[in-house]
C-alpha cells in the first residue's frame, strides 16, 4: 500500500513538473514574442519583397512589374559584370580581412603589456572607430587626393616621388586605398575582440614559458596563438561578414571605380537600384550577395556552437 501511495506520488510531482515546464516555456516565449516580431518587420519582411522582387521586371521610374521567373538571375550571372564584381568583393573582403586581423592581433599583443600611458592610448586606438564611415570615407579621399592630397606631398617630401600619383584613378591604387581605409576603420573593434582573448591567458602559463627559455616569436606562436585560436577565428568571421556588407567608405571614396574595380556587391546593389533604377537586378544581385553571406555566417554559427 504504501509503495502504491508513493507512485501515485512520484506520477503527480512528474505531471506537476511537465505543467510546470510548458508554463514556463509559454512565458518564455512570450517574452521573445516582441523581439521576434521586430525581427520580423525590420528584416524578415524585406528580405522576402527582395526575393519576390527579384523574380520580376520592376523600376522605380515606371508603375507596375512583370513576371520574369529566374530571368534576373541569368541576367546577372550570364552578364559581363558578374564576374569582375565577385572578384572586387573577393579583394576587398579578404583584404580587409586578412591585413586588418593580422594587424589587429599585433596591436593587441602590444596593448597587453603593461607599460606607462596603457589605458590612454587603448582609447586614443577607438578613434578610427568612432568616426562615421562617411567622414573617414571623405578623410581618405583627402588623403590620397592626386593634387593636394596628404600622401602624395609626404612621399614628395622625402624624395621618394618627383611627381604626384592620381591614386584613385588607378585600379590597383584604389583597390589598395579602399583596403587601407576599411583596416584603419575596423582595426578597432577587431583589436578589442582579440585584446579580451589574449587578457584571458593566465599569466603563469606565460611566465612558465619565459622561464623555460621561450622567446617573443616561440612565445606567440607556441603558446599564445593556441590559446586564442578560438577567438581568432571569430573576429576573422565577424570581419568576413563585415567587409562583405561594407558600402559607405568605398561609395564616398572610389564610387565603386575606376571601372568596376571597387565595384563590390553593396555597390553594385546600389548603382542598379538608384542610378540605373532596375529594381528587379538590384534585387537579384542582393539575393547573391546575401547567399555569399548566408554562407560565411554558417560557418560562425556552426564553429560558434562547437566552441561552447
Amino acid at each position: 500500500m504504501h509503495e502504491r501511495e508513493l507512485a501515485q506520488a512520484n506520477a503527480g510531482s512528474r505531471t506537476v513538473s511537465r505543467r510546470d515546464e510548458r508554463a514556463r516555456a509559454r512565458f518564455g516565449l512570450l517574452l521573445a514574442a516582441p523581439a521576434v516580431l521586430i525581427f520580423v518587420a525590420i528584416i524578415g519582411y524585406p528580405l522576402v519583397q527582395s526575393v519576390i522582387t527579384s523574380l520580376y521586371d520592376a523600376s522605380l521610374l515606371r508603375p507596375g512589374r512583370a513576371w520574369v521567373g529566374l530571368e534576373n538571375f541569368r541576367s546577372v550571372l550570364g552578364g559581363s559584370t558578374f564576374w569582375p564584381i565577385l572578384r572586387a568583393t573577393g579583394v576587398f573582403v579578404l583584404g580587409t580581412t586578412g591585413l586588418g586581423v593580422a594587424l589587429s592581433f599585433l596591436w593587441a599583443l602590444f596593448l597587453n603589456e603593461s607599460f606607462p600611458g596603457r589605458n590612454v592610448l587603448r582609447g586614443l586606438s577607438l578613434i578610427p572607430w568612432i568616426v562615421p564611415s562617411t567622414v573617414g570615407g571623405f578623410l581618405w579621399l583627402w588623403m590620397f587626393h592626386g593634387q593636394f592630397g596628404v600622401i602624395n606631398g609626404f612621399l614628395r617630401t622625402l624624395g621618394v616621388l618627383d611627381r604626384p600619383i592620381v591614386w584613385l584613378a588607378s585600379p590597383a591604387w584604389a583597390q589598395a586605398a579602399v583596403i587601407l581605409a576599411r583596416v584603419w576603420q575596423a582595426m578597432p573593434w577587431y583589436t578589442l575582440l582579440l585584446l579580451a582573448g589574449l587578457q584571458g591567458i593566465d599569466r603563469q602559463i606565460l611566465e612558465a614559458a619565459r622561464v623555460d627559455g621561450a622567446g617573443n616569436l616561440r612565445l606567440v606562436t607556441r603558446v599564445i596563438l593556441p590559446q586564442v585560436r578560438f577567438i581568432l577565428f571569430l573576429t576573422t568571421m565577424l570581419a568576413l561578414i563585415g567587409n562583405l556588407q561594407h558600402f559607405d567608405l568605398i561609395w564616398v571614396m572610389t564610387g565603386g571605380g575606376p571601372g568596376r574595380a571597387t565595384a563590390t556587391f553593396s555597390v553594385e546593389v546600389y548603382q542598379q537600384a538608384f542610378q540605373r533604377w532596375d529594381t528587379g537586378t538590384a534585387a537579384a544581385i542582393g539575393v547573391l550577395w546575401m547567399g555569399f553571406i548566408s554562407v560565411v555566417a554558417f560557418f560562425y554559427l556552426r564553429r560558434l556552437d562547437v566552441g561552447e
